[in-house]
């Protein structure tokens, strides 16, 4: 773990008096690993500055907050004791999707030497920093709310396609909608009356069983149908024949026809 340097906070003092408009430093020393974690989270960096956050223990950092609420997160370099890093943080009360397809503006490595710092920040960051910022703000006015995925509708109907251990994919004929029926024959199932069930039979190839279910599914639920599959209960299996009888407790066995019991 390297030292934390004891200029930091001057360094950004004087930093963020050198900024375009307004800006304030706030330093902080963490006591612990964990509680650096709530500003690094925030890193709009996937470069330099994210890996060295990811790889070191930083001991201290400073926020810089300029107007529009924009921050800048500045903290040592480590192995460079002459310069510093400093980093766009995302900005507060957005919701991921408003970040989608917005570049990372990325921080830099600056000099120590304040005005220097300032004029690297000025010229090289926070342009990109404003670019982004708008695109996140535009984005939000065009999207306030995450573009989720719609629920299912709900269905009055709906088909369980069993699958056999024989192989054989198919429904018992009286629980398959009158409607399916047409959707099961055209995707070749067929009717077998000694059964009476619909069946795919297995001689179909993998492949084509696989196929022709996919379509079935797809003209049903188009229909309102909802489809689901579950595995046949499993059967029981045959009874064990029983043992013979044998003689009962203290009865004596039969006389067996030995020569010995002949000569008697």
């Amino acid at each position: 773990m390297p030292q934390p340097r004891t200029d930091l906070s001057a360094f950004a003092t004087a930093l963020a008096e050198r900024l375009p408009d307004t800006w304030t430093s706030e330093y902080h020393r963490h006591a612990a690993y964990e509680d650096q974690f709530p500003t690094i989270e925030r890193l709009w960096d996937t470069g330099h500055v994210d890996y060295i956050v990811s790889q070191y223990v930083l001991g201290h950092d400073a926020v810089l907050h300029g107007p529009g609420n924009e921050q800048l997160y500045v903290t040592d370099r480590p192995l460079y004791p002459h310069q510093f890093l400093v980093a766009p943080l995302e900005p507060k009360g957005f919701k991921p999707h408003h970040f989608r397809y917005v570049d990372e503006p990325n921080g830099i490595a600056v000099p120590h030497d304040p005005v220097r710092a300032a004029a690297a920040v000025t010229r090289r960051l926070l342009p990109r920093f404003h670019e982004a910022l708008d695109a996140v703000h535009h984005n939000a006015r065009l999207q306030p709310e995450p573009p989720h995925r719609p629920a299912a509708p709900e269905v009055a109907q709906s088909l369980t396609l069993i699958w056999y251990p024989d192989g054989v994919v198919g429904a018992p004929y009286a629980s398959v909608p009158a409607e399916a029926r047409t959707v099961l024959y055209g995707c070749y199932f067929q009717y077998s009356p000694h059964e009476s069930a619909f069946v795919l039979p297995a001689s179909y190839s993998t492949t084509d069983r696989a196929l022709l279910i996919q379509t079935a599914v797809r003209h049903l639920t188009a229909q309102g149908i909802g489809v689901d599959f579950r595995h046949a209960a499993p059967t029981a299996a045959p009874a064990r024949p029983g043992r013979p009888l044998t003689a009962s407790l203290g009865a004596q066995p039969p006389p067996t026809n030995s020569p010995a019991a002949a000569r008697r």
